[in-house]
């Protein structure tokens, strides 16, 4: 008698037990046929709009990546990624029509970033690709990424930041080049250019940037000449001043080109600078017509 009545009470609370699993939230009792199937797994893309602790490296391996808030001190901010085509089975060589096309349109995607011409600032672009394992693994991506710099000149080093480029130049910004003073080398040539208070007394201003066409990059003395010539009318637009033959006794020029090493990547942007060899000015010459920049009759 024991026993039956155990039976059956057994028999009731697995029965109960049943109805309140079939009836809790609609659980059926199989445990994994409600679960989203998860994503097929594909190749890493990194984002843009993050910064990065390391110094700039123009190949990027997974472990390497490690982007930070750019709030925090950074001395590499990404401001576009983009692709290469997903057909292409081996990384583009430097030189190549494919890197020179994606410094192309890291070009223009920084300074839409930053609000004006990149070049207008203490700043410094270069593309970032996968490495070689990373390449295998099916990533196409490449990274668009801008620098802060001590100076634009030779002896420039890479500034510890905090605060996001992004609208840097868009208005006044103590990133911008601007007046600067010059200390000469042998043969009376400009062999410095330092930045100062357009209120101080100077002798020369960043006018703007001129792109060289897609040339071999200049090892002669007439090779030079276009690049004076594209400046010069830079110089013109700037102060608005007639572009004809009596610029060149209004005021010398300096030109910045990029180095070898980015020529060669699609790097064509010349920094163009006005430079007054026979006098000092205080003030920007922005705007300032003949008026401001006379011709000099000796």
């Amino acid at each position: 008698m024991r026993r039956a009545m155990t039976t059956r009470l057994a028999a009731v609370v697995t029965a109960v037990l049943l109805s309140g699993c079939a009836g809790a939230g609609g659980l059926d009792g199989d445990l994994v046929d409600d679960w989203a199937a998860l994503p097929a797994p594909g190749p890493f893309t990194p984002a843009a709009g993050l910064c990065h602790e390391a110094d700039f490296t123009d190949v990027v391996p997974l472990s390497a990546y490690q982007p930070v808030d750019c709030a925090a001190p950074h001395r590499v901010e990404t401001v576009h990624v983009g692709a290469f085509p997903a057909a292409r089975t081996t990384p583009p060589a430097s030189g190549s029509t494919e890197l020179r096309g994606a410094f192309a349109e890291c070009d223009g995607k920084a300074s839409e970033y930053v609000g004006d011409e990149w070049r207008a600032g203490r700043l410094r672009l270069a593309v970032a690709i996968p490495s070689g394992p990373g390449w295998a693994a099916g990533s196409r991506w490449f990274r668009c990424d801008l620098t802060e710099l001590t100076t634009v000149e030779a002896a420039a080093r890479v500034v510890t930041r905090t605060g996001s480029l992004r609208d840097a130049l868009r208005g006044v910004s103590p990133l911008r080049l601007g007046c600067q003073q010059t200390r000469g080398g042998r043969g009376g040539a400009v062999q410095t250019l330092l930045p100062v208070e357009c209120a101080t007394r100077h002798d020369a201003e960043f006018v703007g940037v001129w792109r060289a066409p897609d040339v071999p990059y200049p090892s002669r003395d007439a090779d030079w000449v276009p690049l004076y010539t594209g400046c010069r009318s830079v110089l013109a637009r700037y102060v608005g001043v007639p572009d004809d033959a009596d610029l060149r006794f209004r005021s010398g020029v300096v030109v910045r080109p990029p180095g070898p090493g980015r020529w060669r990547v699609g790097d064509r942007g010349v920094r163009c600078h006005l430079w007054l060899s026979d006098r000092t000015v205080t003030g920007s010459l922005k705007g300032a017509g003949p008026a401001g920049l006379p011709v000099r009759i000796r």
